[in-house]
């Protein structure tokens, strides 16, 4: 026997001793509350809920209330979660109580470093003091000319897929043309981030360029789905070995030997993150090369006319430059916020712009609606650009300044509404650090049958925060809660409160939704995000119109999307027309005639 395969034998013996003992301690600290019957004798309810289980999620929530007893792996009991009452005292209230599973935390460290997805406690809130002004609104605001230059290069490129089509001048549109949105999309994503948080000029928009670190970060998030198998072992691991035998056993994982898929999976997440590091720290040192400039060569411009050191890593290094030592973040802690912010804000806003851009597609009157409303803010700005000043693209179209573009009221009813309905991450794992009581809002039903307005839970206890059964509760959002109803939010200004039903609503940092979360583990650059995303709809739409897609393929198949829940929410085409895996948007698209 190989010493390799009798250290692997040594751990899945360690991994199988702390599953009898976990296994042990539940039928002690059993949870007394209603749920669904066990549906595999090991799998439990874990498939049908969190793989592709949007409704599953949903009607468990319903039928049960807002916390439920669900059947995970081999045994196990998690609380299912999304009582407003009940996240408020797990997220804000008693938030030391309830913290990320050791998985989650440990797997962070390994592929990100010590950023704010991968810290507890003082260190973590040290990351947190640092990084909260650095996404103040005047931040932004300063950013926002870095995302129009990209929107518009995004707009450019689209439009020049798109055939003139018609030569009838009274044509409201021309030609439609069917482009797969998705790649374009991630890239268009990809450089905003790299440009707004790290300063960095990735070209991804440009198909030609060959970056090996922009290529590593767009395949980051699909490396990480494709190995969550190693997710419960890494704990095991990093706890009973020490730092010079952990890498040792990953350096035995990731030997080619094992031929098998799986493990290749886990080489390439091992190469992607090896690439990603040493980019990243390239960068931190150019930047703080760059911080010992006299100022006037700091505020250099790049190839796209935007200046320099106005990026969020610049803003974060000034900042912490100027701090005491005693708040001052490590370089470690500093590529840590590096690249849990690209990784962050990569995906999510990608999916976000996708499911916006396909709602809209899907209810072409609310477009139509839009796009006047776009396109009537860009006339107004001009109108009174008296002296000339204010920015525009290559077209001669106005540039938007941030005030006017986060304060369209349909603008921001879509975003808002698409955010909640359909959050990026659908659900989030808590742990507890002691024995805990959660307190309900409504009322549920325990094992028992008997009404509860509160489930104890024990020490070590499992619980899944349901995003999505907040952001659809009928509840606090009404009956129509899982409708898209942009103009839900147009009635606020009449006294309409949406997420706020007889004085009950929940405590998320964004209109009163769970999509950023709550408390000080929130999404620390959901302003950004809402930026970008306002940003890329108000470029795009005055330009192009875009419909589902309607004109069969070769074989008679018209396209049918279907969102896909997997970790992130991710489009597909439904067989026969696609193979119902492969992530598309497929829209078809024209040019919006003058």
């Amino acid at each position: 026997m190989t010493f390799a395969r009798l250290v692997g034998y040594g751990v899945l013996t360690l991994v199988v001793w702390k599953l009898v003992q976990r296994h042990a301690s539940r039928k002690v600290n059993a949870l007394d509350v209603a749920g669904p019957e066990k549906e595999h004798w090991w799998k439990g309810n874990m498939e049908s809920m969190f793989v592709d289980g949007f409704q599953r999620c949903l009607d468990i929530a319903a039928d049960y209330g807002g916390a439920v007893k669900i059947h995970a792996l081999f045994g196990e009991e998690w609380l299912y979660v999304s009582d407003p009452r009940a996240l408020h005292h797990i997220l804000v209230k008693e938030q030391h109580t309830f913290e990320e599973n050791d998985s989650f935390l440990f797997c962070n460290k390994l592929i990100f470093g010590d950023g704010l997805i991968s810290t507890l406690g003082e260190q973590h809130r040290k990351q947190r003091k640092m990084l909260n002004p650095v996404f103040s609104t005047s931040n932004m605001r300063e950013l926002l000319p870095v995302i129009q230059t990209i929107s518009h290069q995004l707009k450019s490129i689209l439009v020049s897929n798109l055939s003139a089509g018609s030569e009838h001048d009274h044509a409201r549109y021309r030609e439609s043309v069917e482009l797969d949105m998705l790649p374009w999309l991630s890239r268009s994503s990809l450089d905003c981030i790299c440009e707004g948080v790290l300063g960095y000029h990735s070209a991804a928009l440009d198909a030609r360029n060959e970056d090996e670190y922009t290529d590593a970060l767009r395949m980051l998030s699909p490396s990480i789905t494709k190995t969550m198998i190693f997710r419960p072992f890494v704990p095991v691991v990093m706890r009973n070995c020490s730092l010079y035998w952990g890498k040792k056993i990953v350096d035995w994982l990731t030997i080619s030997w094992l031929p098998t898929q799986t493990m290749k999976n886990f080489r390439e997440l091992r190469r992607i993150v090896e690439i990603m590091d040493s980019a990243s720290r390239a960068i931190l040192q150019d930047k703080k090369a760059a911080l010992q400039l006299p100022s006037p060569l700091l505020q250099t411009h790049d190839t796209s006319g935007e200046t320099r050191g106005k990026d969020v890593m610049s803003i974060m290094l000034r900042a912490n430059a100027s701090s005491s030592e005693a708040d001052r973040l490590s370089d470690t802690e500093l590529l840590g916020q590096m690249n849990v912010m690209i990784f962050a804000g990569l995906e999510t806003t990608t999916v976000a712009v996708a499911r916006a851009l396909y709602m809209l597609a899907k209810h072409p009157h609310i477009q139509e609606q839009l796009r006047a409303e776009i396109c009537g803010a860009m006339a107004a700005y001009q109108v009174f650009d008296v002296n000339h000043s204010h920015a525009k693209d290559e077209s001669g179209s106005a540039r938007l300044s941030y005030d006017v573009l986060m304060n369209l009221p349909l603008l921001n009813a879509v975003v808002r509404e698409t955010l909640r309905l359909y959050p990026s991450l659908p659900v989030l794992t808590r742990r507890t650090t002691e024995a805990a009581s959660v307190p309900l809002q409504f009322p549920v039903r325990s094992a028992s049958g008997e009404e509860i307005d509160a489930v104890h839970v024990p020490k070590n206890q499992r619980l899944v925060i349901s995003i999505i059964a907040a952001n659809h509760n009928q509840a606090v959002w009404g009956e129509d809660a899982s409708e898209w109803k942009p103009d839900r939010w147009l009635k606020s200004s009449q006294g309409a409160t949406p997420g706020d039903k007889d004085a009950v609503k929940y405590s998320g940092v964004y209109s009163s939704m769970m999509t950023f979360l709550a408390g000080n583990r929130s999404c620390i650059g959901f302003k950004f995000a809402e930026m970008e995303i306002k940003d890329v709809l108000a470029t795009l739409l005055p330009a192009i119109h875009f419909a589902l897609p309607s004109e069969p393929d070769d074989n008679g198949n018209v396209k049918e999307i279907y969102w896909k829940m997997s970790g992130f929410h991710t489009p597909v085409v439904k067989a026969p027309a696609g193979d119902g895996e492969t992530p598309h948007l497929p829209l078809s698209m024209q040019l919006v005639g003058e």
